[in-house]
């Protein structure tokens, strides 16, 4: 990921150009109802005992929506997860433990303060980036161009062509990292605008590590609503962002989300592609892919494209393995109880002493319908499933096992 991470430190830098970026999505839907950096800092300790080497935090600008999702004075933050000194604070502890911030970069869209041309709210008069109606997309009611990506309606979307539109927003990604203590980046509905957008942002910012979510839809059977087996053309879409970022950011894998939770409902054979490799982005370019089975958006109150709940473990078990950089969800991580928590550390764990990293190779045994079992780098072995299976050889000793799924190394 070349220059990106020229400003990250010694110990930090290693851990990136290894691969081996354990990540922690720190909040859900609801989170925004309590003084959540409050919250955060008390776990700083857990967290970074348990492995973490990022922590991707909600939305700290000032919004709209209480969930920060609809930005308006993206220099303001004090939000409904607390105020800016709260969330220095929480920054501040996260420095001592060496874990990096990741902050939710949310410029696809703003609210405006002031009504303009047609009568919608597409002025930014009164707070600090006062554009007017040239940064606002045409299709969304401004008088700037056509958006390069897909429109988020009902809110004004930026218009990231705009000269002016972008010099701000790199002076604001520089505030976040120079000023307030944010060191990577995950940019928001980035099917919103061009990836060569991000590419500049990320040259020009210089995140240690960022990440896009691009969700498109996997492919479905018209006849019966079933998920494809072949999801080639959906994965290839998600690394055709990427590559358009000059490969500078990696992309949440929604491709390995969408196959696993419906593999692991009996149909694990569908974990292996036409090709003997795993059937997500990880399966073609691992090193740039974020895995995880859970967000705020998929899971928690939202529940838009939920992971099965009875089989959670095997999906973790699956991601905590494999190559990619793996993603543990705040729910799963505190509100499930700590069996969950334990056994998700126990993986964590499991993976560092095996030097298991996001190009790690992975040699696939079995993927049938009810048992999945796969070698990563000739010293770690696992399963997932209800099949009764063990690796060959007495050089294998079992790790750490569970509910459907067991993993061993040598």
């Amino acid at each position: 990921m070349g220059e990106i991470f020229q400003e990250a430190d010694s110990e930090k830098g290693e851990v990136i150009r290894k691969g081996k970026e354990i990540l922690f999505q720190g909040f859900n839907w609801e989170s925004h109802k309590n003084v959540w950096w409050k919250n955060l800092e008390k776990k700083m300790t857990d967290l970074a005992e348990s492995g973490f080497t990022s922590v991707w935090l909600p939305p700290a600008t000032q919004s709209f929506s209480s969930e920060g999702y609809l930005p308006q004075n993206l220099y303001s933050l004090d939000s409904s997860y607390g105020s800016q000194h709260l969330l220095e604070v929480l920054l501040q502890k996260m420095s001592q433990y060496k874990i990096r911030a990741i902050a939710d970069i949310v410029i696809n869209h703003r609210v405006g303060t002031t009504k303009g041309h047609g009568g919608v709210y597409n002025r930014y008069d009164g707070i600090p980036l006062s554009w007017d109606e040239h940064a606002v997309t045409s299709c969304s009611g401004g008088l700037g161009n056509n958006s390069t990506g897909a429109v988020f309606n009902g809110v004004p979307n930026i218009d990231h062509t705009q000269p002016f539109v972008r010099e701000d927003i790199i002076k604001w990604l520089r505030w976040l990292r120079g000023s307030i203590g944010f060191q990577d980046f995950r940019f928001d509905f980035a099917k919103g605008y061009a990836a060569k957008f991000v590419k500049e942002y990320v040259e020009e910012s210089k995140p240690v590590f960022s990440v896009g979510e691009y969700w498109d839809d996997c492919a479905y059977s018209p006849s019966d609503s079933r998920l494809e087996y072949d999801q080639d053309s959906h994965r290839q879409r998600i690394i055709n962002w990427i590559d358009n970022t000059g490969g500078l950011c990696t992309a949440f894998d929604f491709t390995t989300k969408g196959i696993l939770q419906e593999a692991v409902k009996g149909e694990l054979w569908r974990l292996r592609d036409s090709e003997n490799k795993p059937p997500g982005v990880m399966g073609w370019w691992p090193s740039r892919a974020v895995t995880f089975i859970e967000n705020h958006d998929t899971g928690s109150t939202q529940a838009h494209w939920p992971f099965p709940s009875g089989h959670l473990m095997e999906g973790y078990a699956y991601i905590l393995t494999h190559p990619g950089i793996p993603t543990i969800f705040y729910d799963h991580f505190y509100d499930c109880g700590d069996s969950m928590h334990d056994q998700i550390v126990k993986l964590i764990k499991i993976r560092k002493s095996q030097d298991i990293h996001s190009r790690s190779n992975v040699r696939i045994l079995e993927a049938q319908p009810n048992l999945y079992a796969a070698i990563i780098e000739e010293k770690l072995c696992m399963k997932i499933g209800e099949g009764s299976w063990c690796p060959d050889g007495g050089e294998w000793k079992l790790a750490t096992s569970g509910h459907n799924y067991a993993v061993w190394h040598k």
